[in-house]
């Protein structure tokens, strides 16, 4: 029995960390902007239900895409110093497993969404779930695989909109837009830490691609980013506060680009973890605005 329990312990601990549950960067990414559209589209009011919906589904969403990109990736990571143990690459899952695991988080995240009762939010999360499927594989062809990965991470921004407006207007594709921007920033860093192991296994990033001008098109993505984003808040006549917010943010950018110019692997590794309080000065200062003003949409 005891030989049973330590078993089943071993085989969680395995999809734990092919979930990447222990490392909440991801979530934490996917989560912000998500949060940021629950606020904007509810005018500082989320309906609590669709609030936890959407943090769960975050939750799920996320780990199932990091399993389908272990599998995809699953002969690559092996060539590749950082990622050569993971579960399913040192062996210690099977495909199988992996496989079942992607499928049974799908559909308790499309669980979650059907307790919405939102047709629109329903029929959003088919290409919401292709997208995540589809990602991983876009590191064979597109040049700036990060782009797509932009718009994965962040098809829960038009999805907020739709649960609590029933239509999605087109602040929400801007805050996906700068979303996009914000994502090529982030992952330029990270792919900037395995450039060396992509290039010898012929995967294709955004660092590749942008070669040395990787720094100056992390900035110029950080700088796209938060104009967007601001123009959002100017077109909604947000205040002081969100205005303050996105400063603190770009503070936080600024701060990344003397961590990432010497192109060091940490250092760049550092930056995109960092991106992580990028998210939430820009929460806060929507969330305090709102606080403080009172204001409404409707």
């Amino acid at each position: 029995m005891a030989l049973q329990v330590d078993r089943i312990r071993e085989r969680l601990d395995l999809y734990e960390k092919l979930m990447r549950l222990d490392k909440p960067i991801g979530i934490l990414l996917l989560l912000w902007p998500t949060l940021w559209a629950l606020w904007l589209s509810s005018a500082g009011k989320p309906n609590l239900v669709v609030l936890w919906v959407f943090i769960l589904g975050t939750v799920l969403m996320r780990s199932a895409g990091c399993v389908i990109n272990d599998y995809a990736d699953r002969d690559f990571d092996k060539h590749v110093e950082r990622t050569k143990e993971r579960p399913l690459t040192a062996g210690r899952v099977t495909t199988k497993e992996a496989l079942a695991l992607f499928a049974a988080l799908s559909l308790c995240a499309f669980a979650l969404v059907l307790m919405l009762g939102n047709p629109l939010v329903i029929w959003m999360s088919v290409p919401a779930l292709f997208l995540a499927l589809s990602y991983p594989f876009t590191k064979r062809f597109f040049a700036i695989p990060q782009a797509y990965l932009g718009v994965a991470f962040g098809f829960g921004i038009p999805m907020a909109y739709a649960a609590h407006l029933g239509e999605v207007p087109a602040e929400a594709w801007w805050l996906l837009l700068a979303n996009v921007f914000w994502a090529v920033a982030y992952d330029t860093e990270y792919a900037m830490v395995d450039r060396e192991d992509d290039l010898k296994i012929g995967i294709k990033t955004s660092a590749i691609t942008f070669g040395r001008f990787d720094v100056a098109a992390v900035m110029a993505c950080y700088a796209l980013t938060l104009a967007i984003i601001g123009w959002v808040g100017w077109t909604l006549h947000l205040g002081w506060a969100f205005f303050a917010g996105l400063a603190v943010a770009a503070g936080i950018m600024g701060v990344h680009f003397t961590w990432i110019r010497g192109r060091e692997r940490m250092a760049c590794f550092k930056a995109f973890l960092h991106n992580n309080w990028v998210g939430a000065a820009i929460f806060a200062g929507i969330v305090v605005d709102f606080m403080i003003s009172g204001r409404s949409f409707g």
